[in-house]
């Protein structure tokens, strides 16, 4: 009887066993230009997003989750590489002018900076590949004219070396690196179906997918359909009063209720789900990590003025936690508890470490040397805070100044290049940043910024220099327009979007050749 018994018990205890050796699949989903205020899950009434709201809430919420930086190819980067900007070189988003090229009158010129992902560096996705992954890459790339394919993913589908794309949102895209779907195609749609596929086919070994949209930096477009939608909905409870405040150097939105921005929303909304249940289908849900985060926040200056990232000062570009602070989940099937959120701040460089060790592949140090393995908080487990540097020694399109910043438990400091002076908040009490201790704080001041100023140091941070053509006559008038001229220009275009006759072109940007 025993004997007989035997082989089944032996079968079970291997089957077990291979089991808990399975390496998990990974799902890595990564938005452009998205707010941390843009999702319904962190508080926005407009905008509707269940699906990333599900990844929110089955898995890990981290509350103080950060960018690297305020623009995406450097933060981007960060995540590739677990390196911060001033390690990697790549300060500024790729195309920017700087040195003597930046014809802008401004008091400073901004440094050279790295126009390429250095191929010296391990990406992740290249760790991951040469411990047994298959490796995909869609959407945006943007980190130097080398594509995907040579840092690491086997296929890639969209990512080259422009930020924004090039057709638009909607089919023919002008992209040399997918090929035009029917014409009126949704991109991110596009996007989730070719992870979708890839998935499909990858379901029996252990795979990548990392899903980079576009969505939702400018241009912002989307169907008749979808503004009709947010048009009545933002008329249910119509703004009275100004959409903009200037905020030293540049208008920044108070409101959302932009119908072009929440159809994007909600495009991209359901490309994630698309991807969500392709993972149900092709029954590897509970073996595949999840994470879902963006490159920098939303853009409430700038580019298209489209969002309110409020309670939070700032979006885009700007060096308050409005430009940094970003949606940071990660669901771990098994490993993190549904509904749990964690308050201490991490940032982009712990992804690399995260994703190894969940992978159950050695730790690399020496590459994702500002990293840390989030995978104890993952657990309930509680990490030590550590501190926390950014440095953009550039001039943001969204108004945003050169600084560099340190957050050292709930006190954070900007340090402003222009003028030497440093801001001091206190984040919990004041995560808008509208309380500047500096002057009631000297002492807490002095000592985070002699930190800052070593960690400058040790890392090599490039600085910005006095520009000779500076004009401060010029520069007056220039900020007199933006508080005039430049804020009643998009009033009335933020206005107009709402209007029941607004046509934005001829076909909606194409949208409407294929619209539902």
């Amino acid at each position: 009887m025993i004997k007989s018994i035997l082989p089944t018990i032996l079968l079970g205890f291997f089957a077990s066993i291979s089991v808990a050796q399975k390496k998990p699949n990974f799902v890595f989903i990564l938005a452009d230009d998205l707010g941390i205020k843009d999702m319904s899950a962190e508080g926005s009434t407009y905008h509707e997003t269940p699906n990333i709201d599900t990844i929110a809430k089955q898995g890990m919420r981290f509350t103080n989750g950060y960018s690297t930086c305020q623009v995406c190819s450097p933060s981007r980067a960060s995540i590739m590489t677990g390196k911060y900007p001033t390690r990697h070189g790549i300060t500024d988003w790729i195309g920017a002018a700087s040195g003597v090229k930046w014809k802008r009158n401004d008091q400073l010129l901004p440094p050279e900076y790295v126009h390429e992902l250095p191929k010296d560096d391990t990406t992740l996705a290249e760790a991951l590949r040469d411990g047994g992954y298959t490796t995909f890459f869609a959407g945006k790339w943007h980190i130097g004219n080398t594509p995907p394919e040579q840092h690491g993913f086997q296929i890639n589908k969209g990512g080259f070396h422009r930020g924004s794309p090039p057709g638009g949102y909607f089919s023919p895209y002008k992209n040399p690196s997918l090929k035009d779907g029917p014409d009126g195609e949704s991109l991110p749609i596009r996007l989730a179906n070719e992870t979708a596929q890839f998935i499909s086919s990858n379901k029996n070994k252990p795979f990548l997918a990392y899903l980079s949209f576009y969505s939702v930096h400018g241009p912002i477009q989307t169907t008749p359909k979808l503004w009709q939608k947010y048009r009545n909905k933002a008329q249910q409870n119509p703004h009275q009063g100004d959409r903009f405040i200037v905020d030293r150097t540049q208008s920044v939105r108070q409101i959302q209720d932009c119908p072009i921005y929440a159809g994007m929303m909600e495009s991209m909304d359901k490309a994630v789900g698309i991807v969500l249940k392709q993972l149900k289908a092709s029954g590897v849900a509970d073996n595949t990590v999840i994470i879902f985060t963006s490159d920098n926040g939303g853009v409430s200056s700038g580019d298209q003025f489209a969002t309110s990232c409020l309670p939070l000062r700032g979006g885009k570009g700007r060096q308050w936690e409005g430009g940094i602070l970003q949606p940071y989940y990660i669901l771990a099937p098994g490993t993190t508890k549904p509904g749990s959120t964690n308050a201490t701040p991490v940032i982009g460089t712990d992804f690399f470490p995260t994703m190894l060790e969940l992978a159950g592949m050695p730790l690399q140090p020496e590459q994702h040397v500002d990293g840390i393995s989030l995978v104890p908080m993952l657990k309930g487990q509680t990490n030590p805070d550590r501190v926390l540097y950014w440095h953009y020694p550039h001039y943001g399109n969204q108004g945003g100044e050169p600084s560099s910043i340190i957050r050292s438990g709930d006190w954070k400091l900007i340090h402003y290049h222009e003028s030497g002076r440093d801001e001091l908040y206190n984040l919990a009490e004041d995560i808008g940043e509208q309380t500047d201790l500096a002057s009631r704080q000297p002492e807490k001041a002095k000592t985070l910024r002699k930190k800052l100023n070593t960690w400058l140091k040790e890392t090599n941070a490039r600085m910005p220099i006095a520009n000779p053509r500076f004009d401060p006559v010029k520069r007056a008038q220039q900020d007199e327009n933006t508080r005039t001229i430049w804020k009643a220009k998009l009033e009335k275009q933020h206005a107009k979007f709402l209007k029941p006759d607004f046509i934005p072109n001829k076909n909606w940007w194409g949208s409407n050749v294929t619209e539902d």
